[in-house]
Order: structure tokens, then C-alpha cells, then sequence
């Protein structure tokens, strides 16, 4: 029996079946002003610039980019050997190519040294990296975590990176964003503001209620029984967040979903002796963001993004609307020739139809439900050495 702390935070039997944390963290104690966001988001990427072997996990996507850009800035100011930007490429998956973005990101930043790794199936969810590191850690949330060893081990032991995890949540706009958005605005508003704004207002209690009489919940996740879409609307409807800009950032880091997803990735990299940061979600840049923005924030995302580094980025950068997808490097033939052979054990089915998963294996499975290939795995697998929650 291994009696060693488990590095990693758990999901619930329920978050299983859902894939996904639900509900919040206790709430982490307010910290004292600082400076401005940018300010704090210089000072979050300093220890990893100090430590003389900084790493950045580099798409080309918008929050990777604004991380890159600041911590090169900040290494020049402090004459800090500057960060070497890690970019994994996937052959074969055109959907998921950046380069364009990458080059003109690191001709901007007069970057020449990068650390290029190409990725075919390794990083499947059943890939030889992901079953292995499945068969010694057990179910771990997000699943990326299992294939972590693809792009950090090659770094070597002793390398701090940096990432851009977080951006998606802590960048975005809130549900009062639009309220915002109509308040100030010269023109007639379109529908869909204006169907933003409803929603917005909507009470708790009448938001689940709408999500369970509607098709659209059901749609994304059919293979769910009527008590797990039941919690899943409770989900959706509490991670709306606060109306307030300043509430809805502070409020987001409790997010169990942001817990895990934070402390799990750096467990993971900490195991590959790599220490792994996310300026984005540094709690003091946060707390910054949010009393920059005050009640009504920004306007979305490339408002945010260019108040956080216009000097840094080219235009072009700051206000790109495409995002590269990945979905076909994580799916593929060994995912579904398990989904064929697989007896249907792991899952609870008092929460989980197994025919209506192995259905959507067998297609083009939907985001969720990749998750639970891994729960299933495990059950059939003699193999591992945690507990699945």
C-alpha cells in the first residue's frame, strides 16, 4: 500500500460522471492591493526568469502569446537570460496549426531559440504516455495531465515553466459584460445583446429550470441520466459568477473546476521534477485584473488583452479570433477500439448510460465524454495504483 500524500486533487463519484469539478473552493483569503494587473503579472513571471532555465509553453494562441511577451519584456528590463518558448506540433492534424500566429509572434519579439516537439498519437488519451502515467496515478482531472511527460520531460529536471492556463476564464468577459456592453452603446443594440442581457438577469432558479426543459443540455451530453444533467444545470447556472466584474474574476479562482485544474497540472510537472507556473491565474494578478476592471470590466477578451499589452504584441496578435483545435490528436483508433471491446464497467450507471457513451465513442465523441475513456479504462485495467476519486 502507498503511503504517500497524494499529490493530486480528487473529483467526487458525481464530478466523474460529469467529467468535470462542480461547485467552489472555500474562499481563499482577499490579498492586500498591489500594483496594476501588468504590473502583477511581471512580478508572477520573475521566479521562473530568476531561476535561469525559463520555459514557455508557446501555441501561438493570444494567452500563451501576452505570457511570452512579458516575460521576455521583463527579462530584458532585469538583464535575465530570456525564455525559451516550447511549441508541441502535431503532423497531420491541420486544425491545430499555429505557425503563422507562432513566427509572427516571435519575429515581434526578436525570440530565436524555441524548442519544437512534434506530437503524432503520443498524446492520445490512450497513448502509450497517457496509459502509463494512468496505470501509476490513476484517475486525474484534467485528463491532459496523463500526457504531460510528451512535452515537459524533454526539458530536463530543474526547468521552470510557464504557461498561459487560466487565460480562457480569467481574460474573458462576465456575465455582466454585456449589460455593460448595452449601456454603452450609441447604436441600436443587435438581438443577441440583447438575449445576453436576459439571460444575465436571469434568476438562478429560472436558468436551471430553462436549461432542463430545453434540448440544448441533453444534446451535449446524452449519455447522462436525468439526476446528472439535473447537477449539471446547477453547474452552468452557479459558474455564470457574479454580475460585477471585480466578484466574478475573484470569484472564478474558487471555482473547484479552476482548483483542480491549476494545482493538478502542477502536481503533474512537479512529479517530472519541472516547476510549472500560470501567471494568468496568479491569485495577486487577479486581484489586480479585477480592481483594475471595477464593477464593469472591460469588453471582452482583446479590450483585456490590450490593455494588458499593446506595447508587447502586434495588433494583429491582441485582436486574432481564431483558435487552433486539437480535438483529432487526442481521438483515435485506439479510443475506438476500446469504445468496440469495452464491457461497460467503470461508470456509474445510475449516472451514465453505456450504451449512449459507446455511441459517441464511436463517432466524433463530444469534449466531455473523452474524459470517461479514461474512467473505463481503468476499470479494465489490473494495472493501476490510485484510487479513480
Amino acid at each position: 500500500m502507498d503511503d504517500r500524500p497524494d499529490p493530486f486533487l480528487r473529483l467526487t463519484p458525481l464530478e466523474v460522471a460529469l467529467a468535470a469539478p462542480v461547485g467552489a473552493s472555500p474562499r481563499a483569503p482577499r490579498l492586500p492591493r498591489g500594483g496594476s494587473a501588468r504590473a502583477e503579472l511581471e512580478r508572477a513571471v520573475l521566479p521562473a526568469l530568476r531561476s535561469g532555465r525559463c520555459h514557455v509553453l508557446f501555441s501561438g494562441g493570444r494567452d500563451s502569446s501576452l505570457v511570452l511577451a512579458v516575460a521576455t519584456a521583463v527579462a530584458r528590463r532585469e538583464a535575465l537570460p530570456l525564455p525559451v518558448p516550447v511549441t508541441a506540433v502535431y503532423p497531420g492534424v491541420p486544425e491545430s496549426d499555429e505557425s503563422e500566429w507562432q513566427d509572427l509572434v516571435l519575429a515581434h519579439l526578436r525570440l530565436t531559440e524555441r524548442v519544437v516537439i512534434e506530437v503524432r498519437d503520443e498524446r492520445s488519451l490512450l497513448g502509450d504516455v497517457s496509459v502509463t502515467s494512468l496505470a501509476r496515478r490513476g484517475l486525474v482531472w484534467p485528463a491532459a495531465v496523463q500526457s504531460q511527460p510528451r512535452l515537459l520531460d524533454g526539458l530536463g529536471p530543474g526547468v521552470h515553466v510557464l504557461t498561459g492556463e487560466g487565460g480562457d476564464g480569467i481574460i474573458a468577459p462576465v456575465r455582466g459584460t454585456p449589460l455593460h456592453l448595452l449601456a454603452s452603446s450609441r447604436r441600436r443594440p443587435s438581438r443577441a445583446l440583447l438575449r445576453a442581457c436576459v439571460e444575465a438577469l436571469e434568476p438562478s432558479g429560472l436558468a436551471r429550470r430553462r436549461l432542463r426543459r430545453g434540448t440544448d443540455l441533453l444534446t451535449a451530453v446524452p449519455w447522462l441520466s436525468s439526476r446528472a444533467l439535473d447537477a449539471l444545470a446547477q453547474e452552468t447556472v452557479d459558474a455564470r459568477g457574479p454580475l460585477r466584474w471585480d466578484a466574478a474574476k475573484r470569484a472564478l479562482l474558487e471555482r473547484r473546476s479552476t482548483v483542480l485544474a491549476l494545482h493538478n497540472t502542477v502536481a503533474g510537472a512537479a512529479e517530472l521534477g519541472v516547476t510549472l507556473s500560470h501567471p494568468l491565474a496568479d491569485q495577486a494578478f487577479v486581484e489586480a485584473l479585477a480592481s483594475d476592471g471595477g464593477a464593469r470590466g472591460y469588453r471582452g477578451r482583446t479590450d483585456t488583452f490590450r490593455r494588458l499589452g499593446a506595447d508587447l504584441l502586434p495588433e494583429a496578435v491582441l485582436a486574432r479570433t481564431t483558435k487552433a483545435r486539437f480535438n483529432s490528436s487526442r481521438w483515435g483508433d485506439r479510443e475506438r477500439d476500446f469504445a468496440l471491446s469495452w464491457d461497460g464497467t467503470g461508470v456509474d450507471p445510475e449516472l451514465v448510460d453505456v450504451e449512449r457513451l459507446r455511441r459517441e465513442w464511436l463517432g466524433s465523441p463530444l469534449p466531455a465524454s473523452r474524459f470517461l475513456v479514461h474512467v473505463a479504462w481503468l476499470a479494465a485495467s489490473p494495472r493501476t495504483t490510485r484510487a479513480a476519486a
